[in-house]
This record gives C-alpha cells, structure tokens and sequence, in this order.
C-alpha cells in the first residue's frame, strides 16, 4: 500500500472477490507486500542507487522494457489462466514487457491510468515546479533537457526513452480500454494523441459504509498527503503564517524538514504535524477536521484523500487544477482557489473557518456524493461492464 493507486487496485480487489470472481496479483518483490501464494513468480525489486555502474545500465534497460518481468508474466498466466488482465502502474516496473504476453494468449488487457504518464515521461507534467505541456505533443526529448524526472539528467533520459520506445513499439495498442479516473485525464491523454474512443471514464470510489461521517464545525484544517513541492505543502503553510487557525498536516515526504524548519522560524505554533497516518489515527483525524485542504499544484487525477473527507462529512477545499474540481463543486462540497496562490487559499479558508451551519450543509453534500455517484458498488458494476466489453473484443 505506497499509496492512491494501490489503494484503487487492492479496494477493486476485494469488492471483485464479495462478489465471487477470482482475483490473483501480479508485482515486483517487495519486503512490504501482502502475503500471496503466487509470489514466488514476482520478478525481483531493485534497489536502484546501490548498484554499481554496470548493473545501473542493465537496471536502465529493464526500467524501458523488462525481459525478467515478461518471463515470470508468462509462467504466471500459464499457471493462473486469467480470462482477462488489469494493470497498474506497470511502466518503469513491470514494463509493458507483460502486455506482450497478454498478446501472445490472446488475453484482453485493460489498464488504469492514475497520472500522466502516457502523455509527460516523468508522469507530473512539471517542470521546475510549474504545470508544463512540452511532451503533450510527443516531444519526449524535452523531459532529458529540463531534468523533469526527479531533477536528474540520467534519470530523465531513461524515462525519455522509454517513452519513445514504447510509442516506436506501439506497445499500447495491444491494450483494450484506458481507464481513466477523471475526464480531465481523458482530455489531456486524447491531446497527447491516444485513440479517444479507448479512453474510458470509471471514477475512484469507495464503501460509504466502511465510513461513519462526523458532520459539524471541527476543530481544525487538515492536510493529508505527500509533503512535496507539487502537492503545494509550502503554499499551504505561507496561508496560514498570519491566521491563528489550527492546521494538521498528515504525511511524509521530501519537504518535511523544510515544513517544519519553517513553522519553528516562525513560530506557528498552531500547526502541527502528525507524521505518517494510517487506520484509526487517520480516521480520528479526519472525524475531528472543519475541512480538508488539497493545494495541488500539479494536474491531479482524482485523489483519493477528497472521497475519504467526503466519505466522513467533511468538505474540501481544492485547488482549481487538473481533476479536483470534478470532485468538488465550489459552493456545494467544498470550495476552489486559484491553485499556487497562498492569497487565495488564505481568503477561501477564512471564509469558510466558523461557519458551522455552512460547513455542516456542505458535509452533508459531499456524503451525499459518495453515496450517489462514488460508492464501490456501483464502480465494480462499471468495471465488470469495461471487462466484458474487453473480452468480447478478443473473440
């Protein structure tokens, strides 16, 4: 469980399983894994930046096309004979070395995008920290001049030509449906030049009644996620320098000690951070929020953090960028502001901050959301209808 996208696959998982369909996983090793009968066939997990030159070659090509993960794929599907595969996240790990044994055994496969990886090598469409549309047009060699991938000149000329050998290769045209999980990604996938009428819409979602919503005022805002630049952690803290609204912040992450450097230097006494949350902790901290704050400044897909707060009751506060404002509607779940502007988060928390017969309305909206367009079951009933389309293809 790293994070949103595991999340999706392992709740699809369990929602295909109650309702008696047989779900096997495929992955790389990995010392944090679930227990499954079949990982003896995982290819094995690489430590990327303890390998000496020559294995960090070897390491570069296995991240464009895996020769390992195709041969362990295809003694898994002999064994398991899968009527149909759903992948995630398999580039740079798995690779789309596996979808030429779906093609081998004529297996139909459908994969979920959940960021933008089809259209920006480095998956984020930033550059230097801001939104950039340079690949969108099949220009990958821009990601190895600008450094997109994780600031690296190496590291970005790796994913760069994975990017042009997947498309040289046409590696994707094997695959039978796109799921994307925002319309937003649709648009800017189909402009990246994938075939529009593989891009199917399903929504993240998840079990309303897994969830027990606290409506009400709360005691403070809250932030969950990753502590990084595009996931606007400092915006959000340059918002509430100068209110004495109480802010949580929930995650871990690359500018974790620069987050906290900058409450100590300024003396923010009213924002705390509550490191890595998970199960009950993370529960109790979303029952007792006002609201919950998503600053993004990157195109988000659909995160799963704006469900679980509108799972609970609790209406979000969203920067107006990529998928977000699919999820929440300004006025009614939530609020929207101008995403990278500490002035516009500051107006919109303020507004909001206090008003409990407000915040309770909006509450209130949002579960009704969950319950009405992004509960599990109706996302499954979607899923089986994408899978049987699939294989009806392949007959």
């Amino acid at each position: 469980m790293r994070g949103g996208s595991e999340r999706v696959m392992l709740d699809e998982s369990e929602c295909l399983t109650e309702i008696e369909h047989e779900v096997v996983h495929f992955s790389r090793q990995n010392s944090n894994n679930y227990a499954s009968s079949y990982s003896h066939f995982f290819p094995s997990n690489i430590n990327y930046s303890d390998l000496n030159v020559f294995k960090k070659i070897q390491s570069a090509i296995n991240i464009v096309y895996s020769r390992q993960s195709k041969n362990y794929f295809n003694s898994f599907v002999n064994i398991t004979k899968p009527n149909i595969i759903h992948g995630h996240n398999i580039y740079s790990g798995l690779t789309y070395s596996i979808v030429d044994v779906a093609k081998k055994y004529n297996i139909p496969f459908v994969l979920t995008l959940h960021d933008l990886k089809l259209a920006c090598p480095s998956y984020l469409m930033l550059n230097n920290g801001k939104v950039c549309e340079r690949c969108l047009s099949g220009n990958y060699w821009n990601c190895t001049i600008y450094q997109c991938h994780k600031k690296n000149t190496i590291a970005s000329f790796i994913v760069t030509i994975e990017a042009y050998f997947n498309k040289l290769f046409r590696k994707y045209e094997w695959i039978d449906s796109f799921i994307c999980p925002s319309r937003f990604l649709i648009e800017k996938v189909s402009s990246a030049g994938f075939l529009r009428d593989k891009l199917v819409y399903l929504p993240n979602a998840l079990n309303p009644q897994a969830y027990v919503p606290s409506y009400g005022a709360g005691e403070y805002a809250l932030f969950v996620g990753r502590l990084s630049h595009e996931k606007g952690l400092i915006t959000l803290l340059k918002a509430f320098q100068d209110i004495a609204m109480p802010l949580k912040i929930a995650g871990t992450g690359p500018l974790d000690e620069q987050a906290r450097s900058f409450v100590r230097d300024n003396n923010l006494s009213h924002i705390g951070f509550e490191g890595y949350c998970s199960g009950d902790n993370l529960s109790n901290l979303y029952k007792n929020a006002a609201f919950i704050v998503v600053p993004s400044e990157c195109y988000e897909n659909a995160p799963m953090c704006i469900l679980e707060s509108f799972a609970y009751g609790k209406p979000v506060i969203g920067a107006n960028i990529g998928g977000i404002p699919e999820l929440v509607i300004d006025g009614d779940t939530g609020l929207l502001f101008e995403s990278g502007s500490h002035e516009s988060l500051r107006s919109a928390v303020t507004s909001l901050w206090g008003q409990t017969a407000r915040i309770d309305k909006m509450g209130h909206a949002a579960r009704n959301r969950i319950e009405n367009e992004f509960s599990s079951a109706r996302h499954v009933q979607k899923l089986i209808d994408i899978y049987e389309s699939a294989i009806f293809k392949k007959r």
